[in-house]
């Protein structure tokens, strides 16, 4: 009889303390738990969203300048050795010509319409409209728009395969030519091989066909030269053969030329 009224006994102590009411300290310190845990949550999808937002920001500033400021491009080809070199990348400047014409001696990436199927080439502006360029005796003289004479250029921007060695295709007949308004003549800086204004790019057979290149084909200048770093020799990879191929010159490039005297 005693063992059963211990139990009896312990039973409604036990439903005792079942029956007494949370302490409050207790229920707020549940209601603090919920609530941080709510304003973690609430912390993560900020986060989250700003992260988004970072990136949208950021993809709208990149495509904006490779689209009105600058891009990169990487040159294909040697006709413009030594001055600038298979492979190398360089930054291409998109606003300046948007603002300003063209000028002698730039540097510029424009449209050919060149049946090769090419989009862009590069090459040097050596005439302005209303000039007169002649090729004589290997060289190129200019007479400016307004002036009685020709100069003789110098161009110190060639090499030496290709400083005085300037010709005229077989198939071109005349060695004078006289600009046209908003047009330009352009030539590679590797005289000796390259197809520009003296073969009317491609073959002035082929009608019709102009030694001239319009202004509004003249899409960008370069800016910017970087380099070609040389990281595979024979398909391997091997930390010893590391090595510039071009050192980048940045802003130090025969992008444009000064003559005081022309």
């Amino acid at each position: 009889m005693i063992e059963n009224n211990n139990i009896v006994e312990m039973e409604e102590k036990m439903e005792e303390l079942e029956n007494i009411p949370a302490h409050p300290d207790a229920v707020i310190e549940e209601k603090s738990d919920i609530t941080e845990l709510k304003q973690d949550e609430k912390t993560w999808m900020q986060e989250f969203i700003s992260f988004i937002r970072d990136l949208i920001i950021i993809f709208v500033v990149v495509m904006t300048i490779r689209t009105y400021i600058a891009a990169p491009f990487q040159i294909s080809g040697k006709s413009m050795e030594t001055s600038y070199h298979d492979k190398e990348f360089i930054i291409v400047d998109k606003f300046s010509l948007v603002v300003w014409a063209p000028t002698r001696w730039d540097v510029v990436i424009f449209r050919p319409h060149a049946s090769n199927g090419k989009e862009f080439y590069i090459k040097r502006i050596i005439a302005l409209p209303g000039d007169q360029i002649k090729f004589e005796d290997w060289d190129v003289y200019i007479k400016k728009s307004g002036s009685d004479k020709f100069i003789k250029l110098e161009e110190n921007y060639l090499s030496a395969l290709s400083k005085w060695r300037t010709f005229l295709p077989s198939d071109v007949q005349d060695n004078t030519f006289t600009v046209p308004d908003k047009e330009y003549f352009l030539m590679w800086d590797n005289r000796n091989n390259s197809s520009d204004s003296r073969s009317c790019f491609m073959s002035c057979s082929i009608q019709p066909s102009t030694h001239f290149i319009k202004q509004s084909d003249i899409l960008w200048k370069v800016f910017l030269d970087f380099w070609y770093f040389n990281i595979f020799q024979e398909w391997t990879l091997r930390i010893w053969d590391l090595k510039w191929v071009y050192k980048p010159r940045f802003l130090d490039t025969p992008r444009n030329s000064t003559y005081d005297w022309l």
